[in-house]
């Protein structure tokens, strides 16, 4: 068996160990394998894995289903072989799919703690707002919306935790706070209260005005930060935005959890419910969204393949 057959074996091993089925990648990987070695390739190239990708007569729709299949396993064997090119999402673009799944900006700890800082050179009320905001997105996962309709009644001290009330799916859910997160709101909530004594309404989160914060102007002082501190787009698919802390945060909970020998396909189910995840399937995708997530999950399936 060549190296390029056993690494697809062993990416769909790895795959469907956390809960995919994969019966199509089953079929196209091992044909795809088969067409780089007859063209006598060692890795994955995009040329190639474009010709193999339009090779049958079809809709420009199934060969684009091909070439993601390709895509996921081009992204897992970067990890191993750095002369692996994956093919660009956009490759096989066409009119009406510009509306497809964004690519993460994965934000690191220096990234984050750079907006936070800041977001000190906003006036004093933003100043507060915003670096909390950012902290309490990047250690929560919560979706902005949803963190701007919190009212100050939706922090338990008692028990540590966010309620969070009629979420995407029109479902409530509580978000457990460490207590440096905790102490971090009620230090807001004091810094508000003595910029703003005279606001009297429910809102957690408030403008300069006093008012609920409003997602549009969030959005737009949060690509100020960003240009601010030198954060730009890594490709025309991924780009600086305030929803990718939340992707920041579950993938970081998946590497940690991975890189402490934790079980994380029966940890998954409790992070799905964290996100607030109508769909299980919604949270496994998070799995694949870095290539160093599939690398520490393929050492996890060897040392278990090593156990007696």
């Amino acid at each position: 068996m060549s190296e390029l057959a056993q690494s697809a074996e062993e990416y769909l091993a790895i795959r469907r160990a956390l809960g995919f089925r994969l019966a199509r990648h089953g079929r196209l990987l091992p044909s795809f394998v088969a067409f780089l070695e007859e063209a006598g390739a060692s890795f994955i190239s995009i040329d190639l894995a474009l010709e193999w990708a339009k090779q049958p007569e079809g809709s420009p729709t199934w060969w684009r289903e091909r070439l993601s299949i390709v895509r996921g396993f081009a992204r897992y064997l970067s990890a191993i072989d750095p002369r692996t090119q994956v093919p660009p999402p956009n490759l096989l673009a066409s009119r009406g799919r510009m509306n497809r799944r964004a690519v993460p900006y994965l934000y690191s700890g220096a990234d984050i703690a750079a907006l936070m800082l800041a977001a000190h050179n906003l006036s004093p009320l933003q100043a507060a707002t915003y670096e909390t905001l950012i902290g309490l997105l990047a250690v929560t996962g919560m979706r902005i919306g949803e963190l701007i309709r919190l009212d100050r009644d939706d922090l338990d001290d008692e028990h540590s935790l966010l309620v969070v009330r009629n979420t995407k799916f029109n479902k409530s859910r509580v978000v457990p706070l460490h207590e440096t997160a905790r102490d971090a709101l009620h230090c807001y909530l004091r810094r508000r209260d003595e910029l703003r004594p005279e606001v009297t309404g429910a809102s957690l989160f408030i403008s300069t005005t006093g008012t609920r914060l409003s997602y549009d102007v969030v959005q737009r002082i949060f690509a100020r930060l960003c240009r601010q501190v030198g954060l730009k787009a890594r490709s025309e698919r991924c780009r600086p935005r305030l929803h990718d802390l939340r992707h920041s945060f579950a993938v970081t909970t998946l590497l940690e959890w991975y890189q402490v020998g934790a079980n994380v396909p029966a940890l998954l189910p409790s992070l799905s419910t964290m996100l607030g995840h109508n769909d299980p399937a919604d949270t496994y995708w998070y799995l694949q969204a870095a290539p160093e997530l599939l690398a520490l999950a393929a050492a996890r399936l060897d040392m278990l393949g090593d156990q007696p």
